[in-house]
């Protein structure tokens, strides 16, 4: 029997902005892991001062290397800004969180336990209160269980039902039909993969879709998407949100771009990753 290739070094790549105190927690529960990332990239969307003064102290004593990769405020570039820490990432395998992410102990262990060539992964996030995130910013640790003080209701949240780390349902899961919603604030994949269909379409800004363009380019290009349930559990922090009334108006240009994608079956982005490839700034 054919043993399925697993990872040999996985990088962590944190997107932040100017929110230093959750990134302050969110760091906090990554040096915890029991699995320890071989590295982290924090993709630094324009934040002022105070965040890279927070990295360098933290880095300091941090359990793995992390790197800072700053990119100038100029409106929300997630996408760029992901791109820039993928390229900068030594790991050939990404895992991506956002910078209000508050990981279980075993999260990227999880990702790892079902990474699998041909395969990329999508997991979800608990969404606290205002009273838990007010708990985590101030140090608390996150409760990761049915009676856990977040929202079971709320739309692009997690579920009750899968409140609480279970692997052996997790493998069991992850075998089933695709599925569920699209949210790049977890989500893992083979660095080779992201290369392949060159990473983030750049031509979208401002908030929305930028991740499920991606997934559909990779899903045009013959890879599947297997759905993280009992495992690779987050805390979100509440906080206000940027998204529009309508996520799915076609109005917006980057529903448009990502419409197209799914129309005309395209696998790889003209503006992606492979602009960064050769910055020695981000190589070095």
């Amino acid at each position: 029997m054919t043993v399925a290739a697993k990872p040999q070094k996985v990088t962590l790549i944190v997107i932040t902005y100017n929110w230093p105190a959750a990134l302050a927690q969110v760091l906090n529960s990554v040096a915890r892991q029991t699995r320890l990332p071989d590295e982290v990239i924090v993709a630094d969307d324009g934040s002022a001062d105070d965040t890279r003064q927070l990295v360098k102290s933290m880095a300091a004593v941090f359990p793995v290397p992390i790197r800072h990769i700053w990119q100038e405020d100029l409106g929300f570039r997630a996408a760029r800004c992901r791109n820039l820490g993928i390229a900068a990432s030594r790991g050939d395998y990404i895992v991506l969180i956002d910078g209000d992410m508050i990981l279980h102990p075993s999260f990227i262990a999880d990702h790892l336990m079902l990474a699998e060539p041909g395969y990329f992964l999508q997991g979800g996030r608990f969404k606290t209160t205002p009273r838990e995130t007010a708990r985590l910013l101030a140090g608390g640790r996150p409760v990761f269980a049915p009676w856990a003080d977040v929202d079971f209701h709320v739309f692009d949240g997690i579920r009750r039902i899968y409140s609480f780390r279970a692997p052996a349902l997790a493998r069991w899961k992850a075998k089933g039909k695709n599925g569920g919603r699209v949210m790049s604030c977890n989500m893992s994949f083979w660095r080779s993969d992201l290369l392949r269909v060159n990473g983030f379409d750049e031509r979208m800004e401002g908030y929305g879709a930028e991740d499920r363009e991606l997934v559909a380019r990779l899903e045009n290009a013959g890879l599947r998407r297997r759905q993280l349930k009992w495992c690779a559990l987050a805390a979100h922090l509440e906080h206000k949100t940027r998204a529009q009334v309508d996520v799915n108006d076609l109005s917006l240009p980057n529903n448009r771009i990502y419409h197209a994608t799914i129309e005309q079956k395209i696998t790889r982005c003209e503006l992606g990753i492979d602009k960064h490839l050769s910055d020695p700034v981000i190589a070095s």
